[in-house]
């Protein structure tokens, strides 16, 4: 296992075909030629492994975290893996458990949220939205709360559906913002305080990942474990 000061992040799992990362918070996955990303960081990583150029070096990317999110994420290293992640992702076949530090106490304790969410046209957000909205997507998630801090719970989530946003939007919705969340009008500050609001973290964590290995399909759990600051929160749960 690496650590994030040799490459910029934490390596979980590789092989020949894949490789596994707890992404930071604050740095996006993907970003435009020039700009530094999770993505050109791990080019650069392979292509130093193998002596090479990051230009050269294929990286599938077969799903996203939001650029103020830390956790678990999965990357291909060549086309045939990369198709067979991506037919996991679209046909739900990962399991995706999240831990999210809130403002206030979850009630229930354990429950199911539904909703319908749309984007917000013009904006790097989204909204709860009526069914009948013509860009409604159905919105499932899984939670129990799992621990108490200062400003509030901290809680599991498992993710029925994959939609922008939608840990922080459904939980805002109903009065429960992320903590440092300042897009969904959380006042309680996250993580390192900087004047870059792109670079500032929010209290979602892509706990685990679980997948199928590409070739294998032997089942992979791929773990990540909380930053600093959740610690300093005293948010990490025991479970």
């Amino acid at each position: 296992m690496t650590g994030p000061s040799a490459c910029g992040f934490e390596i979980l799992a590789e092989d020949d075909l894949l490789l596994a990362v707890a992404k930071p918070a604050g740095i996006a996955t993907q970003a435009p030629p020039g700009i530094e990303s999770l993505e050109s960081r791990i080019k650069s990583y392979l292509a130093a492994t193998a002596g090479g150029e990051a230009g050269d070096v294929y990286l599938g990317i077969p799903h996203r975290l939001d650029r103020p999110v830390s956790g678990a994420m999965v990357f291909a290293k060549t086309r045939r893996a990369a198709r067979r992640f991506a037919r996991q992702f679209e046909r739900r076949q990962v399991r995706k458990l999240y831990w999210a530090c809130v403002q206030e106490t979850v009630e229930p304790a354990s429950g199911t949220w539904t909703d319908y969410l749309c984007k917000i046209y013009g904006q790097p957000k989204a909204m709860v939205v009526d069914a009948s909205h013509p860009s409604a997507q159905h919105a499932v998630l899984h939670y129990r709360v799992i621990g108490r801090h200062a400003h509030g719970s901290g809680s599991e989530v498992e993710l029925e559906t994959g939609r922008t946003h939608q840990v922080r939007v459904e939980g805002a919705s109903r009065g429960y913002p992320i903590l440092g969340d300042t897009y969904y009008d959380c006042p309680i500050p996250f993580g390192p305080q900087c004047d870059d609001p792109r670079q500032r973290h929010i209290a979602l964590h892509a706990r685990s990942l679980t997948v199928a290995h590409p070739i294998s399909r032997d089942e992979l759990v791929l773990v990540a474990e909380p930053g600093e600051s959740w610690r300093k929160l005293g948010a990490t749960p025991d479970s």
